[in-house]
């Protein structure tokens, strides 16, 4: 989840008198759902010139959980994200995609950094998945949906960027974060061992991945 850790903002002059509130340049987003088949065409198109992700970090929104979206994301939803992240929060960017058990929801631009992990907002790509799996269940009905695209979604991510899956992060791991993101039921090995046996049969006969 990453609604607790707002991209720095106040900035304090020497003499304490006074505080002044930058606002950062809104990365517009991209707004588009895809099946993972899709997500995958999508991704082949974009180019990662100006800014490069050096892995991927794996996030549960928790709040809003699987039964308060019963029938995953919309746009409006979306829109929503906007002006909390923006509006709100007066952050640049949020995370670069939400995912739910429907679709895979592109969010900030896969190209430019987003904002979702306070350590690693400059170097990594922050993966959303609908669902509060501290008590949602992950490997069955919804959230074993939610969990295949997002498995999916990596995959196509490792596989076009070059990035090796066995560096997907937790929220968690990240030493400023103090909440377990993105829940006990998430089990960080299994996750990363679906994605590299994904990417292994989806690449199976062909070059060498990277």
């Amino acid at each position: 989840m990453v609604l607790l850790y707002p991209e720095s903002g106040i900035l304090h002059s020497s003499s304490h008198n006074y505080k002044s509130l930058y606002m950062p340049t809104w990365k517009t987003i991209v707004g588009l759902s895809f099946t993972a088949e899709e997500f995958d065409v999508y991704c082949h198109s974009l180019q990662w010139n100006a800014w490069r992700p050096s892995f991927i970090v794996l996030h549960n929104t928790a709040t809003p959980s699987l039964a308060q979206r019963p029938n995953g994301f919309t746009s409006q939803h979306m829109e929503n994200f906007v002006k909390y992240y923006r509006d709100k929060q007066k952050w640049s960017a949020g995370p670069h995609l939400f995912i739910d058990d429907k679709k895979i929801w592109v969010f900030t631009p896969l190209t430019v950094s987003g904002v979702h992990s306070p350590s690693w907002n400059k170097l990594a790509l922050g993966v959303e998945m609908l669902g509060n799996y501290a008590s949602e269940p992950f490997k069955t009905g919804r959230g074993l949906q939610v969990r295949k695209n997002a498995v999916a979604a990596m995959a196509t991510l490792c596989a076009i960027v070059g990035l090796d899956p066995m560096t997907i992060r937790l929220h968690k791991e990240d030493p400023l974060t103090t909440h377990d993101c993105p829940g006990s039921k998430v089990v960080k090995l299994e996750v990363l061992n679906e994605v590299q046996a994904l990417i292994v049969e989806r690449h199976t006969g062909e070059h060498t991945i990277g």
